[in-house]
């Protein structure tokens, strides 16, 4: 018979383990030496306690992973109620009923953990279901492109929070996503809407602005003469509203019927400048000539002022910055004409000549009058009597010449 502290081997290879003075029946290993027999089901107990160690290093080295710990310490517990093994089983059971608190704490600490995460977890899905209800409250004020961005954002958010965070209960989620789900199917439904408005929107302001383009390309065989129309054309397209996608292509087209029509213009612009320049050193001739005209003959003067003024018409535009200039010019020799007309009908006016003879008279007698009052006034009124004299001389003179 072969044996140790805490087994022995019978004639027949009958194994039996001693736990607490007690003997049990592990196992039998037949035709093989009692030795090996009793060495085979040693190995299994070594094997046991190796599993005790290795749960009793993941303790010591600070694994926390609650789930795996408890899973290894119940299926050793099992594995130690009745092992077919031969060794220090009671030694074992207490070695691995000691790392039973750890685990017990550490399953604890993951529980509170997990409830901890959970928690948080429930708080984003609020956070992700309330930020959706509030893009979707303002609809009738909202920028799609932004928000379209935002609620996908959300949707990528609650998706992570579903592959990576912890696995709720459906029964605490469900009511959060219904939330989530229906803001966000209500969003979709009002960007549908709209998208749908504005195209319609579009489409009027492509007809309207394809409209505009229509009108300014037939301007462009118009030439620089266009320009004001095309600008009316402008003011029009700055009312009309954007076309959408068309907006680009139609503008670089009403553009180009601009740039086509200014281009025009500014050729046209040049060469009348030349033009106006060289009509406005033609006109300072005839000014020239003009000023020459002798009044003293009316019939003479006012034919060859006619002749002037034909021939100013002829000649046409001058530069924009002179026309006030060369046209004062004229008007002041038209008005030396015209001035000597007149004085020459009141000279021709029997009633001017009797207005003016009355008028000498009146004088006379003024002055007559004055001279007498003049002798014998005081020193202090000699001087006003005299100016008075002096007026009244001025206007004889002139009454006098009338009725010449």
């Amino acid at each position: 018979m072969t044996s140790n502290a805490f087994g022995r081997v019978d004639s027949e290879n009958n194994v039996f383990v001693i736990e607490a003075g007690v003997e049990r029946l592990v196992g039998q290993y037949p035709n093989v030496s009692e030795v090996d027999a009793l060495a085979y089901f040693v190995r299994k107990f070594q094997d046991l306690e190796a599993q005790v160690r290795i749960l009793e290093q993941r303790l010591a080295s600070g694994v926390t992973d609650a789930k795996s710990l408890k899973s290894a310490y119940d299926h050793l517990v099992s594995e130690l109620t009745e092992p077919k093994a031969v060794g220090n089983l009671v030694a074992l059971r207490e070695r691995l009923a000691k790392t039973e608190p750890a685990i017990s704490s550490a399953a604890e600490k993951i529980s509170a953990e997990r409830e901890e995460a959970n928690a948080a977890a429930l708080v984003a899905k609020e956070e992700i279901a309330a930020k959706a209800e509030a893009l979707v409250a303002k609809l009738d004020n909202i920028n799609w492109k932004k928000s379209a961005e935002q609620m996908t954002a959300l949707f990528q958010q609650w998706q992570q929070l579903q592959k990576e965070g912890p696995k709720l209960p459906k029964a605490k989620t469900d009511p959060i996503w219904k939330r989530f789900s229906q803001a966000r199917a209500k969003f979709e439904s009002g960007r549908r809407a709209y998208f749908a408005t504005l195209d319609s929107k579009f489409k009027e302001a492509k007809s309207a602005k394809s409209k505009l383009v229509e009108a300014a390309e037939a301007l462009v065989e118009k030439g620089g003469d266009a320009a004001m129309s095309y600008r009316k054309l402008q003011d029009e397209w700055k009312l009309a509203p954007r076309a959408g996608k068309a907006e680009d292509a139609l503008w670089a087209r009403f553009r180009a019927a601009g740039d086509a029509i200014f281009a025009a213009k500014k050729e046209k612009d040049s060469e009348q400048a030349v033009e106006h320049a060289a009509n406005l050193q033609l006109k300072l001739e005839l000014i020239k000539e003009a000023e020459k005209i002798d009044v003293s003959n009316l019939e003479a003067a006012k034919k060859a002022m006619s002749d002037v003024q034909a021939r100013w018409v002829r000649i046409g535009h001058v530069p924009k910055d002179k026309v006030r200039e060369v046209e004062d010019k004229l008007r002041r020799v038209e008005k030396a004409i015209s001035d000597a007309q007149a004085d020459a009908w009141k000279r021709s006016d029997p009633a001017a000549k009797a207005r003016s003879s009355s008028l000498v008279l009146q004088l006379e007698a003024a002055i007559a009058e004055l001279e007498a009052e003049l002798k014998s006034a005081p020193a202090a009124k000699k001087k006003d009597i005299q100016a008075s004299i002096d007026a009244r001389k001025s206007w004889l003179d002139a009454a006098i010449k009338a009725v010449d």
